[in-house]
C-alpha cells in the first residue's frame, strides 16, 4: 500500500496567496511523513478550483519538496494546446529531478469547458486527439501529426521530460466502461465510492491488465476519501461537517448558477451521508484506521489517497489530522494483504 494526497484548493478561510503558502507547508509535511504523491485537480471559474492553472502551483511544489512525486489530476487536456502542455510537462519533470505524475482527463464539468469555447459533445475526442499529439510529442524529436482539431508538419521538440519514454499516466475513474483503456495502457488510476463500486473497478481493472499479457507489478489503483483525524470521534466529527459544509458550497456553486446537478458525482450536502458511503473518514485514529483498512482490503486497492485540506479547515487542523494518520494509521494500512476477488 502507498499513500497520495488528492487536493481540490477550492477557496479557504484565507486570503488567495496566505492560502498558497499554508498549503506549500502542508504539502512540505506530506513529504516528511512519507507520502508517495501529491495530487492537484484543475477547475476553472469556480470556488471549487484556486488553482486553475495547475503546472504555476507545482512549479512551487517541485521547489519547496525533494522527495515527493506530484502532478495534476488531471489536466483538463481539452482546454489546452498540446504544443504548450508537452513544455510545461517536460520543464515541470526536468525541475523536479523527474518526480512528476502526469494526469490527464476531458474535464468533467461543461460550463468550465464551455467558458474557454469548448462544446461539451466535442471534449472528448478533443482530449482523445490532444493526448495522443501529447504521448507522440513527449518521445520524438520533432513532430508530424494530422487531426481533426490539430495539425503539424515537423516542428522541433527542444524540450524532453527526464522520466522516459514519458512521466507516470493517471485517470480518474468513474465508470467502468474506462478499466479497459487504463490497464491496457498501465495507467495508475483513482476511484471513489463505496467499496463494491471500488472492487468492481479494480477487478476489471485487474482482469484486463492480465488479458493485455502485462506482467510485473500492477500500476496503483488508488481509492480517495476526506479524512478528519482528532483525539475524539466527537471532535473530529465536528471539524469534518463543518469544513465538508463550506467545500461542499465551493464544489455545488457553478451548477447551481446553472440549475443542474453534477455529472458522474454522487457528493451531496450531509456529510454523514457521505460518510456512509464510504468516500469520507473522520474520528479518533482508531475508528479511521478501521475504517480505511476494511475499505481499502474490501475495495481491492493498493493506493489510499486523502484529502486532509477541504472548505474552511485551518492550516493546523490539516496538519493534526496529518500527524495522526502517520502515527497511528499509514503504519498499520501499509501491512494490509489484498482482499481476493469474489
Amino acid at each position: 500500500m502507498k499513500f497520495g494526497v488528492f487536493d481540490h484548493m477550492d477557496r479557504g478561510p484565507l486570503p488567495l496567496g496566505e492560502q498558497y503558502e499554508a498549503r506549500l507547508q502542508l504539502i512540505e509535511a506530506y513529504e516528511r511523513a512519507g507520502f508517495y504523491a501529491y495530487h492537484l485537480a484543475e477547475h476553472h471559474a469556480t470556488p471549487l478550483g484556486m488553482s486553475p492553472s495547475p503546472s504555476v502551483f507545482l512549479a512551487a511544489v517541485a521547489q519547496r519538496t525533494r522527495r515527493l512525486r506530484f502532478g495534476p489530476l488531471v489536466y483538463t487536456l481539452s482546454l489546452y494546446h498540446p504544443l504548450r502542455l508537452v513544455e510545461e510537462i517536460c520543464m515541470l519533470d526536468q525541475m523536479s529531478g523527474g518526480r512528476l505524475e502526469l494526469g490527464i482527463g476531458r474535464g468533467i464539468s461543461p460550463y468550465e469547458i464551455g467558458y474557454y469555447g469548448v462544446e461539451a459533445g466535442q471534449a472528448q475526442s478533443l482530449y482523445a486527439e490532444a493526448l495522443e499529439v501529447i504521448l507522440q510529442a513527449l518521445t520524438q524529436p520533432s513532430l508530424t501529426y494530422a487531426g481533426k482539431f490539430f495539425r503539424f508538419s515537423d516542428v522541433p521538440l527542444e524540450l524532453r521530460p527526464l522520466q522516459r519514454p514519458h512521466p507516470p499516466l493517471w485517470y480518474g475513474v468513474a465508470r467502468p466502461d474506462s478499466t479497459e483503456w487504463t490497464a491496457r495502457h498501465r495507467v495508475n488510476i483513482v476511484c471513489g465510492g463505496p467499496a463494491e463500486r471500488l472492487r468492481e473497478l479494480t477487478d476489471r481493472y485487474r482482469a484486463h491488465w492480465v488479458a493485455a499479457g502485462h506482467e510485473g507489478e500492477l500500476p496503483l489503483l488508488g481509492m480517495r476519501s476526506f479524512v478528519v483525524i482528532a483525539e475524539t470521534d466527537r471532535e473530529a466529527l465536528a471539524v469534518a461537517r463543518r469544513a465538508y459544509r463550506a467545500w461542499f458550497a465551493s464544489f455545488i456553486k457553478l451548477w447551481d448558477e446553472h440549475g443542474t446537478r453534477p455529472i458522474h458525482a454522487d457528493f451531496g450536502p450531509d456529510f454523514d451521508a457521505v460518510l456512509r458511503s464510504g468516500q469520507a473518514v473522520a474520528g479518533s485514529p482508531e475508528t479511521v484506521r478501521r475504517a480505511l483498512a476494511a475499505q481499502a482490503q474490501a475495495g481491492g486497492v493498493n493506493y489510499c489517497v486523502s484529502r486532509f485540506a477541504f472548505g474552511d479547515l485551518t492550516l493546523a487542523e490539516s496538519l493534526r489530522s496529518l500527524e495522526l494518520y502517520a502515527r497511528h494509521v499509514m503504519p498499520a494500512l501499509a501491512a494490509l494483504e489484498e482482499m481476493p476477488s469474489k
